[in-house]
């Protein structure tokens, strides 16, 4: 469940999409497919929030314009490092033995050959 960081109040226009800069305050940049005119120009400040930011949370701007946050979910135990991933070592296998394509090619040259003589 997500906690209210600040109060911003931030009225949303169509077309644009809203988030927390690098310094904590709400920007908000053109959407490349949100209707009207394609994305162009910088990203523009809608308000000064000056949020400080924790580890292990996600910021973002609500339905009602305010700065919120909310847990990340991550893998593994929490504060024992980075996950690890689990990777399997698979041996490279053929479809069909060395062997069985070999006696394969044989048998038909043999056929071929029995076809010939009649």
């Amino acid at each position: 469940m997500a906690t209210k960081v600040q109060k911003t109040g931030v009225k949303r226009e169509k077309g644009w999409l809203y988030y927390l800069d690098k310094k904590g305050n709400v920007s908000r940049a053109r959407m490349a497919r949100g209707g009207g005119k394609p994305a162009r120009g910088r990203p523009q400040e809608a308000t000064k929030a000056g949020v400080k930011r924790e580890d292990g949370w996600l910021y973002f701007i609500d339905k009602q314009g305010d700065v919120s946050r909310t847990k990340m979910a991550r893998r593994g135990a929490r504060g024992k490092g980075p996950a690890r991933r689990r990777t399997v070592r698979r041996t490279a296998r053929r479809a069909t033995p060395k062997r069985a394509t070999a006696r394969r090619r044989t048998a038909r040259k043999s056929t071929r050959r029995v076809a010939r003589r009649r």
